[in-house]
């Protein structure tokens, strides 16, 4: 009686989660396609993932694969071990982690998010960690994320823009050590069990010894080469796990960012209805206070950070040729573009190849928090230094 009573129980609620699941998708798709069309949105979301997969997903393959040659190099020769003596007294203070970390931080500053799993994947580089500190890695290298390519791009709209991205680099920084820990916080918390590094001292040195014995046996020459091919190989593999995060994440983030082209819709790609900027533009005082925006076309950017920072940066364009960008809005835009860059549409796929998804809606709340700050200590910042 008891088995048939939670059989029917467990049947009932399936039956319920369908007719919700089904009426939230009628209504979603149904408000979307009545903006656009449903044939014009059935084709931007088919043209926006072919894009994704094709200019967004194959690119960040090739920053994978060349930053998983660059770190097997780096392991191979010492580099990382080196790193760890240097660097340990600055990380552990400010990130709770280990001085290699830093090395994590560099690569994503002058390529994208996914660098830093390339590194991760690496043993003599996650030997340094515990659990709950290697994922959190997924938030402190997102931080940092395409950070050389934003801060040029913003220099690039006017020399009085030079001390404003400055200004957004700390502000980047800031975000980077909250967000990096709240989320071991919050993975300690829910998984106390992490605690506890991510290989024993046995394995460590079973490695250690393996690398030792490799060294006497191969050449130089060899052992470079086959530090690229191998960390090499990682990345593609890694590249192929990022797919479904990057191509379904971001495309129904730029679904409900992104808006019509002059001409009306169409069916192009990164078409959609803008209803997170309506939503954020309910709240305006909210960024007007904490960001310093004194137009709500900026609040555009945060929004659009969030699938893409690529996509943000072309939205500073235009503010340009309008006129009404200034040093502030390039702080702001500079820290959350850096700590932001695209979170959304990577950490699922970062933390999927990890082999920790139970973990992804931890480190999207802690990288939410560490971006907003980001922004609001850009600004203070930015005040500060306009009034000495």
């Amino acid at each position: 009686m008891d088995n048939k009573t939670t059989t029917k129980k467990h049947f009932n609620r399936r039956i319920k989660e369908a007719i919700i699941f089904l009426l939230i998708i009628i209504v979603v798709f149904g408000l979307l396609g009545s903006r656009m069309g449903m044939a014009n949105m059935m084709n931007t979301i088919m043209r926006t993932a072919h894009d994704l997969l094709l200019n967004t997903v194959f690119y960040l393959m090739g920053i994978t694969v060349l930053t998983g040659a660059l770190s097997k190099l780096l392991a191979e020769f010492g580099v990382i071990n080196l790193l760890e003596k240097l660097l340990r007294p600055l990380m552990k203070p400010l990130y709770n982690l280990p001085g290699v970390a830093a090395l994590g931080g560099v690569m994503t500053f002058l390529s994208d998010n996914p660098a830093i799993i390339a590194l991760s994947k690496d043993k003599n580089f996650s030997s340094y960690f515990k659990k709950y500190q290697l994922v959190s890695l997924t938030n402190f290298g997102t931080a940092f994320g395409m950070g050389f390519v934003v801060i040029i791009s913003m220099i690039g709209y006017g020399q009085n823009y030079l001390s404003g991205a400055l200004v957004g680099l700390c502000g980047a920084v800031v975000g980077s050590i909250i967000s990096t820990r709240l989320m071991q916080r919050f993975t300690l918390k829910a998984f106390p069990e992490m605690n506890a590094p991510v290989m024993t001292q046995k394995e460590i040195a079973q490695e250690e010894q393996f690398e030792e014995e490799k060294e006497q046996k191969e050449s130089i020459f060899i052992r470079t080469l086959n530090a690229m091919l191998d960390g090499g190989k990682t990345g593609v593999e890694l590249g192929l796990a990022i797919i479904p995060g990057v191509v379904i994440i971001t495309t129904m983030v730029l679904l409900i960012t992104n808006s019509a082209p002059m001409d009306g819709y169409n069916g192009g790609i990164g078409q959609g209805v803008p209803i997170l900027p309506w939503l954020a533009d309910k709240i305006h005082w909210v960024f007007e206070w904490l960001f310093g925006f004194n137009h709500m076309e900026f609040i555009a950017f945060p929004m659009t950070a969030l699938g893409s920072v690529g996509a943000a940066l072309g939205l500073v364009s235009s503010f340009a040729k309008e006129g009404i960008l200034d040093g502030n809005a390039v702080a702001v835009c500079t820290a959350i573009g850096m700590c932001w860059s695209g979170y959304l549409s990577t950490h699922a796929a970062m933390l999927d190849s990890l082999g920790y998804r139970k973990l992804i809606s931890k480190a999207i709340l802690a990288h939410t928090i560490g971006g907003l700050f980001a922004g609001i200590f850009a600004h203070f910042l930015y005040l500060l230094i306009s009034l000495i």
